[in-house]
């Protein structure tokens, strides 16, 4: 094996097992809830998964970064119980909040194109926030739709009554999504896993 197959193997296991590693916080922060009921608001887990999505696409980049949340995706829609309150099976599809799980792919993804051009803390901060806003709205509207075309919603739900639930565990997630991009931009400079696509050198 020459040393350019060598070091393209190493580079291939070492994502593989920093997708792993991600998908399995992903399943951890999905069941905070399980530990902590009063999480629960208006039906809404509120959980880490948003937190980890937008630190999987810091850390990882775009492509490794989707990999990872697909990878959980896909466990959970295979049977495991790796979703909120350990739920798990092919018809979490129909669940109200599928869609939160299915914006984390775009969310890693878009956060880990705006790091690998631009790697300042400042990018890193819009990106954590930009990925957070895509989650709320694709989530929430995915949400208020199942509610209205397949789930049951009660009588006296309303758009603004969704978006109302939204707005508790909004504050949280903005710290985190803060807290990531500060703590990424820390790890690129020891660990520099991200594939750069500038010239552009970390700075602060």
């Amino acid at each position: 094996m020459s040393t350019v197959q060598k070091t393209l193997s190493k580079t291939n296991v070492v994502d593989l097992v920093y997708c792993g590693m991600f998908a399995t916080l992903m399943m951890i922060g999905a069941n905070i809830t399980s530990f902590a009921p009063f999480f629960i608001v208006g039906g809404v887990p509120i959980t880490l998964q948003t937190f980890f999505a937008v630190l999987a696409g810091l850390v990882l980049g775009s492509r490794n970064g989707a990999i990872a949340c697909t990878v959980y995706m896909l466990i959970g829609l295979a049977g495991a119980p790796v979703f909120a309150k350990f739920s798990g099976g092919f018809d979490s599809i129909l669940s109200p909040t599928f869609g939160f799980i299915l914006t984390f792919i775009f969310a890693a993804y878009l956060t880990g194109k705006i790091v690998e051009t631009f790697q300042t803390l400042k990018h890193y901060i819009v990106a954590a926030l930009f990925s957070m806003l895509v989650i709320y709205i694709a989530g929430t509207n995915w949400m208020y739709l199942s509610y209205k075309l397949w789930a049951d919603a009660p009588p006296e739900l309303s758009y603004q009554l969704v978006w109302g639930w939204m707005l508790i565990p909004l504050p949280k997630d903005i710290i985190l999504a803060i807290f990531a991009a500060f703590l990424a931009f820390r790890l690129q400079r020891i660990l520099k896993i991200l594939p750069i696509k500038s010239s552009t050198k970390l700075e602060d």
